[in-house]
């Protein structure tokens, strides 16, 4: 109790606090409950240092140079999500500081506190506050910073320029366009590409090996498949599958996910250009409904497997336009089962035009075997 007679909580939450952080620090991969930790997979397997990161080594390397000569400029990272943007500069900042990270580096998720209040208030009394035993740059992250308003971009540039004596800035985002043209100019940009298949193959068989996970070959290709690069979601995907299924394996991985199988695209594909438009469009929404399949899904696997098919640039042309006009729309909240229908007509119009190219070629070969004859007699 103080001197006025008030309790005072804090001091009896205090040992609490204590052994909740010692519990941390023992356990760093996350709490366990009923024998399963509760961590996400894309936190508990975050790279801590430089040498943990899996891909973009130019970029890595170039960085550290930048460390190494203590000349650090603002930087703006981007590219798709999922390639280790975040990661790479978290790593870095945890090499530069060590134990003083948590007082040299301010980490924001734009995304949430994207106003321009934050960037007046938040950022600017961490980047003024002085420490009493640190010394060096404070680093200011700013992930998802395509989401921040206009107004909220600006006044960061002034405060960029205000304070770059003593501090560094690092924006990060997924779209480059959506970041003024006035803070791009003030950072070096680094542009960070989806995983290669092989990185991404590697690290999800690590993973696989360290959580005693049944991961098979055709579970790991799909994964590759599904993920296009992006680790958080191969990790999430992995993740689910290990809460769902004894075995990682391709049919599991598509379960999970929602997306249509495969052999499911290509049955639909074969129905498509062979049935009648009747017919084909009561085998594609009994598909639909039988295996609940999105049919913005269906269409992305439709669209993967035209692209292999030899067919005429005419023919192919017109069916991946209508494709892409069916996406549109049911991105406005069109009705699925009448997009479908769309997705079936357009099918049904490139077989037209790939008959009637046939046609063309057989009138064009007969045309000349008559000719040839001709010169023959």
């Amino acid at each position: 109790m103080s001197e006025n007679g008030d309790v005072e909580m804090h001091d009896a939450s205090a040992p609490r606090a204590e052994a909740a952080a010692a519990a941390a620090a023992a356990n760093p991969k996350g709490t366990v409950i009923g024998g399963q930790s509760v961590l996400p997979w894309v936190e508990k397997y975050r790279p801590q240092k430089l040498d943990d990161l899996i891909a973009h080594h130019d970029i890595i390397a170039t960085i550290q140079r930048f460390i190494n000569q203590n000349k650090l400029p603002h930087t703006l990272f981007h590219g798709p999500p999922g390639t280790g943007k975040t990661s790479t500069i978290l790593a870095c900042a945890k090499g530069m500081y060590g134990p003083k990270f948590g007082s040299m580096v301010l980490e924001l998720n734009a995304s949430d506190a994207r106003g321009i209040d934050v960037v007046r208030e938040q950022i600017r009394t961490f980047v003024q506050a002085r420490q009493l035993f640190s010394t060096g740059i404070k680093l200011v992250v700013l992930d998802e910073a395509d989401s921040m308003t206009s107004a909220a971009q600006f006044a960061l540039r002034r405060i960029m320029e205000q304070y770059s004596s003593n501090a560094r800035f690092c924006i990060i985002c997924n779209y480059v366009n959506k970041i003024i043209p006035a803070l791009q100019s003030r950072c070096t940009k680094f542009r960070f590409g989806p995983l290669g298949d092989s990185d991404v193959r590697g690290r999800a068989k690590e993973i696989a090996a360290s959580e005693q996970l049944s991961l098979t070959d055709d579970g790991l290709e799909a994964l590759v498949t599904l993920g296009r690069g992006d680790m958080r979601r191969v990790l999430n995907i992995m993740q689910s599958c290990s809460m769902a299924f004894d075995e990682v394996s391709a049919e599991s991985v598509y379960m999970t996910t929602g997306t249509p199988l495969p052999s499911d695209i290509d049955e639909a594909f074969s129905v498509l250009i062979t049935d009648g438009v009747e017919e084909a469009f009561l085998k594609m929404d009994a598909l639909r409904i039988s295996k609940g399949y999105a049919v913005v899904d269906l269409i992305t696997g439709l669209f993967a497997r035209a692209k292999v098919v030899k067919w005429p640039t005419a023919a192919l042309s017109m069916l991946m336009g209508r494709l892409a006009d069916a996406e549109y729309r049911l991105s406005l909240g069109c009705s699925e089962k009448v997009q479908l229908g769309a997705v079936v007509g357009g099918f049904a119009e490139a077989r037209a035009v790939l008959e009637r190219g046939k046609g063309a070629q057989a009138a064009a070969a007969a045309a000349a075997s008559g000719q040839q004859q001709q010169a023959q007699g």
